[in-house]
């Protein structure tokens, strides 16, 4: 167990030093490692190398009080904090928060909050609460097609690598039931937009419904990323009730097969979604209000990415500037 030195201790290995007597045996003396005593002649010895007991043991008193000791939390900072894990944020994004507001607290506090919960609430409302890392099988990308005029996510524009804005991944979630949910998320935002599919995986209504969603900023859209799933066959359709007057059409560009990496964002976000409406559920139980409040509250969610802004405030700041500068 680590001791720190006492006042005695610190006398002794004076009056040994003023006898040049070696460190090795000031160690066995004292009763510490020779390790600890070179730490201690180094780090509190005078400016010009000298070892006085009394200065050195008031630098260690010193810094022991400038250091942030591991005092527990303060009542209100802990309900603070159950406030947000009750959000569904991660400790992280509540780390960056409160960091944002001059507190600091570590991410192994936020643990230690969800860990004491007997309740077991709390480790509920974490992304992974029985989190189990299963090896990945490898495969090799396939070139799906199933899909009549796909355009593969080889042809894609190098600048869509998810550091501009206007790059926007799809998706559909789905229950056992056949009742499906529409995600669409911008990419370099995170912003995220969903909508309750009445028609199920009907690739028409479903790509009716992605022009709904993305009308309004059709001006900012650069692609569309998704997967093979025959929901977006009509991929063509989003492509021609998006297009914009004196400007390039919005394709909609399809990852290999067995790749969902490639559209990371929308699958990232698919998890958190999945928070609030579990696999396990029948998505008819769930209103349409219900449904655009989980996007809401995802894209009001802070993320390390934005520095802990929010989805909706990026979004908006960066689609403001866009509208006036064009």
């Amino acid at each position: 167990m680590y001791k720190q030195l006492t006042s005695q201790q610190r006398s002794q290995i004076f009056a040994l030093l003023q006898k040049e007597v070696k460190k090795k045996e000031i160690a066995l003396i004292i009763g510490c490692s020779v390790s600890t005593v070179y730490r201690e002649i180094k780090r509190n010895s005078t400016d010009r190398g000298n070892y006085l007991w009394d200065k050195a043991h008031a630098k260690a008193l010193d810094r022991r009080r400038r250091t942030t000791s591991n005092r527990a939390l303060d009542a209100m900072l802990v309900w603070r904090i159950k406030q947000m894990l009750n959000e569904l944020w991660s400790p992280e994004q509540i780390v960056g928060v409160l960091a944002k507001d001059g507190i600091k607290v570590s991410v192994q506090s936020v643990y230690n909050i969800i860990n004491a919960d007997t309740s077991g609430e709390l480790r509920r409302n974490c992304r992974h609460p029985n989190f189990k890392r299963r090896p990945s099988p490898s495969r090799k990308p396939v070139k799906a097609t199933n899909i009549a005029g796909r355009t593969s996510i080889h042809d894609r524009p190098a600048e869509a690598d998810g550091k501009r804005f206007g790059d926007f991944e799809m998706d559909l979630i789905v229950d056992g039931h056949g009742h499906a949910i529409l995600v669409l998320v911008e990419r370099l935002t995170n912003f995220v937009m969903m909508e309750k599919l009445p028609h199920g995986k009907k690739a028409g209504p479903v790509a009716k419904a992605v022009v709904r969603k993305l009308f309004a900023y059709r001006k900012c859209l650069k692609t569309i990323t998704t997967d093979n799933g025959s929901e977006f066959a009509a991929h063509l359709d989003i492509t021609a009730g998006l297009r914009r007057r004196g400007m390039d059409d919005v394709k909609v560009y399809f990852a290999d097969s067995y790749c969902s990496w490639q559209k990371g964002a929308v699958e990232h976000e698919n998890k958190l979604i999945r928070q609030y409406l579990p696999k396990k559920s029948n998505f008819n139980e769930f209103s349409d209000s219900y449904v655009r409040n989980v996007a809401k509250k995802l894209n009001l969610r802070p993320r390390k990415k934005l520095g802990f802004s929010t989805p909706k405030k990026e979004f908006f700041k960066l689609f403001a500037k866009f509208a006036l500068a064009n």
